[in-house]
């Protein structure tokens, strides 16, 4: 993918502030304004090979029917992002809202899916000692683990469920998502290649599945913020890439089985904790990445999903991905990627349908028609065993297209 196409992704998902990355510009008064966006959708077609049914599971199942196609949108959702800027009193301020419509519905009278939210903040620094968020925006811990996934411009695993505003990509088969999430957060300056971003932010609930039906049994203490932050090192040149690592913390409390009215009573408190690595190098028309984590009680897939077990304990989770890219003379972008998610049971998950792992292989073409068009041909092939060792596999083809502006 070339440099002008990386830009547009980190801008379509990011709604980076920066000019260099600007979509549709226009001066209003003092303030600087920033349209940009992306329009994407696929035809997906998956081939479901067992009716098991795994709670975290993500490959398809059977249900009524073996074939499941869908027309909806990819990792990335519609976009329509705006940005505002200035500089007043020696700062530099902006303010970012956008919109993400759904492309695919399952039944009618839907208007074709759902839509979100997923960014409402301001910001303000200066680039002598740096820059502080304030809002909604992408999480901090995972963040560069999805901007480096290759599917972000395709769709990965999640294609099966049809109408949802996005499909998965490789959440939960490498990475746990990174959200969006209330926070308050600080970055520094570019020092010779290093950042670090490091904040609080809005404390999740959690969400447990005990033999493979899912309730609520826990919660984010109210009195606490979760913490995360994440370093970065980048260089340029012939060898170019960037290195970088970073960690999440949260307490939880109330965490045991919900009553029939979803009340836990009596629950115990713990802390969830995951630490990540990861790398990113480019050289020639070669791009390889390596990413890895570990968590205990973080869960697997999202935050704090499936976590704790019924008695309250934690349970450890780890995974990572392994990704290679290549750029042949005509443009088109060819990957293969593969990356795997454990959620370790504990004694009392024994024998259940409990998710043990979920793993994905990727192949992917992606074809730039113009610098902010590109046509997108992928397969992936996802398999997900329980803590029984039940299994399920499934097979889906994408072909569409993404556009950013």
């Amino acid at each position: 993918m070339n440099n002008k196409i990386k830009l547009a992704v980190a801008g379509a998902v990011l709604a980076s502030a920066s000019i260099a990355n600007a979509g549709i510009t226009w001066d209003a008064g003092e303030w600087t304004v920033d349209m940009n966006g992306n329009v994407n959708a696929f035809a997906t077609m998956t081939n479901a090979k067992d009716e098991n049914v795994i709670g975290g599971g993500l490959a398809g199942t059977k249900g009524n029917d073996q074939d499941i196609a869908a027309i909806q949108t990819g990792l990335l959702p519609n976009w329509l992002g705006f940005t505002a800027t200035t500089r007043q009193n020696d700062l530099d301020t902006s303010i970012t809202i956008s919109y993400q419509p759904g492309a695919g519905g399952t039944q009618a009278l839907t208007a074709g899916g759902n839509t979100e939210n997923r960014q409402a903040f301001l910001t303000f620094g200066d680039k002598s000692w740096g820059s502080v968020k304030v809002g909604k925006d992408l999480g901090i811990f995972g963040s560069t683990a999805i901007l480096n996934d290759m599917t972000l411009l395709g769709v990965g695993a999640g294609a099966a469920g049809g109408g949802a505003t996005t499909t998965l990509g490789r959440i939960g088969t490498g990475y746990i998502y990174a959200d969006w999430m209330g926070q308050i957060s600080y970055t520094t300056p570019n020092m010779n290649g290093f950042s670090l971003t490091a904040g609080i932010t809005q404390p999740w609930n959690s969400t447990a599945t005990f033999s493979g039906t899912t309730s609520a049994t826990s919660q984010g203490t109210n009195d606490e913020f979760a913490l995360a932050a994440q370093a970065s090192y980048s260089w340029t040149g012939d060898f170019a890439g960037k290195v970088w690592g970073g960690f999440y913390r949260q307490d939880v409390t109330n965490i045991g089985v919900a009553d029939a009215d979803g009340v836990v009573s009596g629950g115990s408190s713990d802390d969830a904790t995951a630490y990540e690595v990861g790398v990113s190098t480019s050289i020639y028309n070669i791009n390889l990445v390596a990413y890895g984590y570990a968590g205990e009680g973080v869960g697997t897939t999202l935050l704090l999903s499936n976590g704790f077990d019924s008695t309250g304990s934690k349970r450890d989770s780890d995974g990572g991905y392994l990704q290679a890219t290549y750029v042949i003379p005509m443009g088109t972008k060819l990957g293969v990627s593969y990356g795997v998610s454990k959620l370790d049971g504990n004694a009392v998950d024994a024998g259940s349908l409990l998710v043990e792992e979920n793993k994905m292989l990727t192949i992917g073409a992606y074809h730039p028609l113009t610098k902010h068009l590109n046509l997108v041909a992928e397969f992936s092939n996802v398999e997900a065993e329980a803590q029984n060792g039940v299994s399920n596999e499934s097979d889906t083809i994408a072909l569409g297209a993404i556009l950013f502006f």
